[in-house]
């Protein structure tokens, strides 16, 4: 595990003395421990099934717009910008309603919804009536769908499982969607190749049923504090930006993720690049580094699943880790080598992002809780049409291999910024070698419980 970069360091037990709810973390270091609950074992199995059919749907999605309707690239791509744009547009007010809404029957309306577009699309397509406009409309809904179910989503593990266990339990959640992301895709491939985009799309639909029944079955989790805020939605929304603001801790650890989400994590374009004008690869090479790059952070989430405590230094010691094998990466002389490094790429790139998310779960309390993850997941998921175009510029203007020397440079330049202008409010000081300063840990736990 690493646990320092440069010298810095986290405030020795800060999270025991600002945030109660670690101090039950729980002796056994067990990686699937969480699936002890009943509750968040139904819970995690529905949305293994219910990923396994997203990624069918990806894939499918694109060879329908690709081949059977022959919109080309540029359809492609703007079918993919449009399913993403709701994280820019929607995620806060998605978190803003996991705050002020039962989480689980919000959960079930945004998975029935989701379930509708991937039926809807799958019957116009069987029907032979299915057009490019169609697929741009159920894309932008079924991003909307998304951006609403992701903030709640997230916060609702924390009402199905132990305080001391919530870090293993994010931890796993991601490893359901790395799973799901080496069995999908090749799945749908085979599946297309038989009967067609159309039943895919179908069956896609149905896998939102494991949610939904799941979310039916369960005994019925105690409902987390609600939002004292009595203001209208956007003072809502401005009350977790404040809150957000007041954190210097949680400042720095969005500040990373933004570095990563933005700059290094555009692997469909980089690896894209690499293999054809590098190493003068196919498809199937290509979507050979997918698996692997699959492999790593399904490995990554299992290893993250061992810790108790997501820590801020493991969030900055894995952002500067994670930049320098993406341009290790970008050095590699041939396609094994380069395919190799891909699996400690994917290792650390959920390290970061398990021990971001973990850290943001345990020290943000619940009634806050959805509106600083929609937080988390729109500058995670939202940067990254933000920085592809600037990649692929780098890329175009002086080679292929700087689509990677690019993105890992600057990830670590941003990482580095935010240790720079938030370490010390967080209680660092940047000294050589950076040491802590307890005083003003108990400063800063005094004002976070006073805003909160």
């Amino acid at each position: 595990m690493l646990t320092s970069v440069a010298g810095f360091r986290s405030p020795p037990h800060r999270a025991v003395k600002e945030f109660p709810l670690l101090r039950k973390a729980p002796s056994s270091r067990s990686m699937f421990r969480s699936l002890r609950h009943r509750d968040y074992r139904l819970f995690w199995f529905g949305m293994v099934v219910s990923n396994i059919g997203t990624w069918m749907q990806r894939v499918a999605q694109d060879w329908l717009v690709l081949v059977v309707l022959g919109g080309g690239a540029e359809a492609v791509g703007i079918t993919t910008g449009l399913q993403f744009l709701p994280f820019l547009l929607v995620t806060p007010f998605g978190g803003l309603l996991a705050d002020r809404l039962p989480k689980r029957k919000l959960l079930l309306a945004t998975n029935a919804f989701m379930g509708a577009t991937g039926l809807t699309l799958g019957v116009l397509v069987v029907t032979g009536t299915a057009q490019i406009w169609h697929v741009y409309v159920l894309a932008f809904l079924l991003g909307v769908g998304t951006a609403l179910d992701n903030p709640a989503r997230q916060a609702f593990v924390g009402e199905l499982v132990d305080n001391g266990e919530l870090a293993n339990a994010v931890a796993l959640n991601s490893a359901s969607f790395n799973a799901a992301r080496l069995i999908g895709p090749g799945l749908a491939g085979v599946l297309i190749g038989t009967i067609g985009t159309g039943p895919v799309f179908l069956l896609n639909a149905v896998s939102f049923g494991a949610p939904v029944l799941a979310l039916l079955l369960l005994s019925g989790p105690a409902p987390a504090a609600a939002s004292t805020s009595d203001g209208g939605a956007f003072a809502r929304l401005a009350e977790g930006v404040r809150y957000v603001r007041g954190r210097p801790d949680l400042m720095l650890v969005l500040l990373v993720v933004f570095g990563v989400g933005t700059f290094g994590l555009n692997f469909q374009m980089t690896t894209a690049l690499m293999a054809t004008a590098i190493y003068d690869k196919g498809p199937h090479a290509y979507g050979l580094l997918g698996s692997i790059l699959a492999i790593g952070s399904l490995s990554g989430a299992l290893l993250a699943a061992r810790r108790t405590t997501p820590r801020q230094r493991l969030v900055v010691g894995g952002a500067v880790a994670f930049g320098v094998l993406e341009v290790t990466a970008g050095l590699m002389p041939n396609y094994a080598l380069f395919a190799v490094s891909l699996v400690p790429i994917g290792v650390m790139t959920m390290t970061v992002l398990t021990a971001a998310n973990g850290y943001i779960q345990t020290t943000v309390p619940a009634h806050m809780r959805g509106r600083v993850l929609s937080l988390y997941v729109m500058i995670l998921m939202g940067g990254t049409p933000a920085g592809a175009p600037v990649i692929g510029w780098v890329a175009d203007l002086f080679g292929a291999r700087w689509s990677l020397l690019g993105g890992g440079i600057l990830t670590i330049a941003c990482t580095v910024l935010a240790v720079l202008i938030f370490a010390r409010p967080s209680g660092v000081e940047l000294r050589h070698p950076l040491r802590t300063a307890p005083h003003r840990v108990a400063t800063h736990s005094v004002a976070t419980h006073s805003a909160s």
